[in-house]
């Protein structure tokens, strides 16, 4: 596991005004009562976990696993809603809104914080207006066909794509997301010029797949067990072999070195007192370390991460940096 580092910060001026005001932590817990920080009484009520995507996908099944833990953690009540739309970005722009108290707080995933307000003018926020406060996952992509489909290997993928230029169709999770540039990876690393499709999330994409709309699927590790035998898995992103899909041949091994995927934790409001966004931290840290939860990312090709809000810092400029080079390569970005 890595080393989480405290997000050492004193509420200082914030915790003052909020104290003065009576309005810190969303029901008495801001301010400095008792000369304590504003997350000394955080949580006072219940919580909202914000999902930016449609329900079923990699996001909800997460959040699914973590939420009784996480309402044990902190005492309270976790309820799990959605605001999907943009592939993510409508959400997080609704989040740079929200007050700054804790008690909101929603999914947030690279690469899509990321490239969306690198290349969406109407992105509606910048990807420093998210304080993360943890990550606690991530999923590889894997490209995947109909279990039918006369594609039985990258190879073949890519001899067709190549025979019909801009004609085949790959569908995704999300504009200007890990599908989306995982794809363009692809289309870099080997060549080829096929589509990207996007869908408002994995629950939209794979009926997309399996009804015959889109040629392929650039989407995650867990949907190569999750839809079994109605899918053929043709690579994986990662530099080896997965433990728990040992038959699905990675773009490295096969000539292609793409490995990439989506990140996933939560972030909050940019103004969230830091010592509200640490109470948060260590509550999914806490949940991480949960046998059943870990057992179950396992089972179901989730990448156990624990990255805390300074580590999530330095993975999302990490990451920037490798997309800002592709997507210049590619003349895409304004």
């Amino acid at each position: 596991m890595k080393s989480r580092r405290t997000f050492a910060s004193i509420v200082g001026m914030i915790a003052v005004a909020l104290a003065a005001t009576g309005c810190g932590g969303g029901g008495g817990g801001g301010g400095e009562a008792g000369g304590g920080g504003a997350a000394d009484e955080f949580p006072q009520k219940r919580l909202e976990y914000i999902l930016p995507f449609d329900a079923g996908g990699e996001s909800d099944i997460t959040a699914r696993l973590q939420q009784e833990k996480l309402a044990e953690v902190l005492g309270q009540t976790v309820n799990i809603s959605y605001k999907p739309g943009g592939g993510g970005a409508l959400g997080w722009s609704e989040l740079t809104r929200m007050a700054p108290d804790g008690y909101k707080f929603m999914g947030s995933n690279l690469p899509h914080i990321i490239l969306q307000p690198m290349l969406r003018d109407d992105a509606g926020y910048e990807t420093e207006d998210l304080k993360q406060v943890y990550i606690f996952q991530s999923t590889p992509n894997a490209l995947l066909v109909p279990a039918d489909s006369d594609i039985q290997t990258l190879d073949d993928f890519i001899e067709a794509a190549k025979a019909n230029p801009g004609a085949m169709s790959v569908g995704g999770s999300g504009d200007f997301s890990a599908n989306h540039i995982g794809t363009l990876m692809l289309n870099d690393m080997a060549g080829i010029d096929v589509t990207y499709t996007p869908f408002s999330g994995t629950g939209t994409a794979v009926p997309a797949l399996l009804g015959g709309h889109v040629d392929a699927l650039m989407s995650y590790s867990p949907q190569i067990s999750q839809l079994g035998d109605q899918v053929r898995a043709i690579a994986v992103a990662t530099e080896e072999r997965m433990p728990g899909l040992p038959d699905v041949p990675t773009f490295v091994e096969q000539g292609h070195d793409l490995v990439d995927g989506a990140y996933r934790g939560v972030s909050v409001p940019t103004d969230t007192p830091d010592d509200i966004v640490q109470k948060l931290a260590d509550a999914f840290e806490e949940v991480n370390q949960d046998p059943e939860l870990v057992t179950a990312f396992e089972e179901q090709a989730f990448v156990l991460e624990n990255y805390g809000p300074e580590e999530a810092i330095e993975l999302t400029e990490e990451r920037k940096a490798v997309y800002e080079d592709l997507l210049t390569r590619l003349e895409l970005v304004p």
